[in-house]
């Protein structure tokens, strides 16, 4: 049984407005024994409508204040874990390195949200291409991402683009990607890194978790050992979502433990 959730996000994000409290009693509610608050830290992120300011980004001393507030209010009851979700790009290898290191993280994700600087999120970069074409191209700026980004643990939601398609999931297949999806694998495996398997897509309406089942299992038979477990959840509500079909579905791919993170270092839990 999957008691972690080690992906979500609160009001440090840009999209949620959600108190880090209420996340911990949502994790409570659903019989969690950990958490790991994760943050948006999207660096160079493009302006957002009716976001003043600069969109993706905290202020990493308050949030430490916060949560060490908050990890010794539910100590005995639930482990609250410091996490962060960054933006990779290529661009920005130096800069999360450098930032990453000055600060306590316990757990780092890297995730791909840009494509030439437009989130998949808006639309725009559907517009006059098929979400076929969209999808081979933002696999393969993911692979340019973990040439030039290192300093995370796994690389979070690799389909995430496919959530935001015309038509979903209708024009994608891994098969048809195998070769671009392989070599991301590949690359995760050879870095010592992990994958996540993110539930979100559940509450998207895909009909399966981000990455796909496919990709899971096809990262098991890479060689790949760790595997994060979070909702990506915004609102309390979310949290833990379908964490039952996230154990069928790691047991189904060959894992038999899912993984959480302290201080960076993997933690491997039996499911």
């Amino acid at each position: 049984m999957i008691r972690s959730d080690c992906h979500m996000h609160t009001e440090f994000s840009t999209d949620s407005e959600a108190p880090v409290r209420a996340m911990a009693d949502a994790a409570l509610t659903r019989g969690l024994t950990e958490i790991c608050i994760t943050d948006h830290y999207d660096k160079d992120y493009p302006p957002v409508p009716d976001v003043e300011g600069t969109a993706f980004l905290f202020e990493p001393e308050e949030y430490f204040q916060t949560l060490s507030e908050v990890r010794d209010e539910y100590a005995g009851r639930l482990d609250v874990r410091t996490g962060i979700e960054i933006g990779l790009q290529p661009h920005l290898g130096e800069f999360y390195r450098d930032f990453i290191r000055k600060h306590p993280f316990d757990f780092v994700i890297g995730s791909v949200h840009l494509m030439n600087g437009k989130d998949p999120y808006y639309g725009e970069v559907f517009e006059g291409r098929s979400d076929r074409e969209v999808y081979r191209e933002m696999f393969r700026l993911t692979l340019e991402n973990l040439e030039a980004v290192q300093e995370f643990d796994v690389l979070g939601h690799i389909d995430y683009v496919v959530r935001y398609g015309r038509k979903q999931a209708e024009e994608y297949s891994c098969a048809e990607f195998a070769d671009e999806i392989d070599a991301i694998l590949r690359k995760v495996v050879e870095m010592g890194k992990g994958i996540e398997l993110n539930t979100g897509g559940f509450k998207y309406g895909l009909g399966f978790c981000n990455p796909h089942p496919d990709i899971i299992k096809r990262y098991r038979e890479l060689g790949g050992e760790i595997i994060t477990v979070g909702a990506d959840a915004h609102r309390p509500e979310h949290v833990a979502y379908d964490f039952g079909r996230a154990d069928e579905i790691l047991k189904e791919c060959g894992f038999r433990y899912y993984t959480v993170f302290e201080n960076r270092k993997p933690v491997f839990r039996s499911l």
